[in-house]
């Protein structure tokens, strides 16, 4: 029995700085009053008078991406293929072992935007926290970004994971991770500038692109990380079930037994 639950999700909500502005979510709100026309629909001669106060439903229109708000991210988000050449799977397909777990947050909100995190950085998180790693557990990143949702600078802010550092975990068997920033890699303004500087494709998206080799997810987009101890909680991220996809809505939250 879970004594605690600590929300780590943000809102789908309308005017709030979560995506670049032609990715963000765009939600039709429709009140008691204003549906009555839909509801009468199915009862003719119904009249608003013929209902308590006058009301029918509360409903709402949504317009989203799998992509916005808390989600998890599948394989077949990253590439087509994981493991080497298999065929990578869907969120629809992803094991649901993997979606509860133990929980370990690694706090790297010292590091500059941009940074690359290296397999080091996280060796040394991991000793200032005392813990060794377990198949399976959930692995979460707490970076500047999350003090900075809402705001302007949100999309460009906090540090990312590299390839190697993604791979580190992965090889010692974590196959879900996250992060409160937008993406798990460094912000693309980031690695633009240092695209153009060197002239090396490898660098982009090269946290995600080490699914190519191990299949894994992450969550994106997750809130309240810095509330959390370093680790001694559950994860909880189920992702919405939508057949074929690259992502999945989750509403995230960490469990505490005591």
């Amino acid at each position: 029995m879970f004594k605690r639950i600590v929300d780590l999700s943000i809102y789908l909500e309308n005017d709030v700085i979560s995506d670049p502005p032609a990715f963000a979510p765009r939600i039709h709100y429709m009140d008691h009053r204003q549906s009555f026309s839909r509801l009468s629909q199915f009862f003719p001669g119904l009249e608003p008078q013929d209902l308590p106060d006058g009301e029918a439903w509360a409903v709402e229109k949504v317009e989203l991406s799998t992509h916005n708000g808390t989600h998890l991210d599948a394989p077949w988000h990253f590439a087509s293929t994981m493991n080497q050449g298999e065929p990578a799977i869907t969120i629809d397909q992803v094991p649901l072992e993997w979606c509860m777990q133990p929980g370990v947050k690694l706090d790297f909100r010292h590091f500059e935007d941009g940074y690359i995190v290296q397999p080091g950085d996280v060796q040394a998180e991991l000793d200032r926290i005392g813990h060794t790693l377990q198949p399976l557990e959930i692995v979460m990143i707490n970076t500047r970004a999350g003090s900075r949702y809402g705001q302007p600078d949100f999309v460009q802010a906090g540090c990312g994971m590299g390839y190697a550092a993604t791979m580190y975990l992965l090889e010692r068997g974590i196959r879900v991770t996250g992060t409160d920033a937008w993406s798990w890699d460094a912000p693309f303004q980031y690695t633009a500038e240092r695209y153009r500087r060197d002239g090396d494709a490898a660098i982009i998206w090269e946290g995600h692109k080490a699914g190519r080799d191990i299949g894994y997810c992450h969550l994106e987009k997750l809130h309240n990380l810095e509330s959390l101890p370093p680790d001694g909680f559950f994860v909880s991220c189920f992702p919405a079930k939508v057949r074929g996809g690259s992502a999945g809505w989750t509403r995230a939250v960490a469990l505490f037994q005591s």
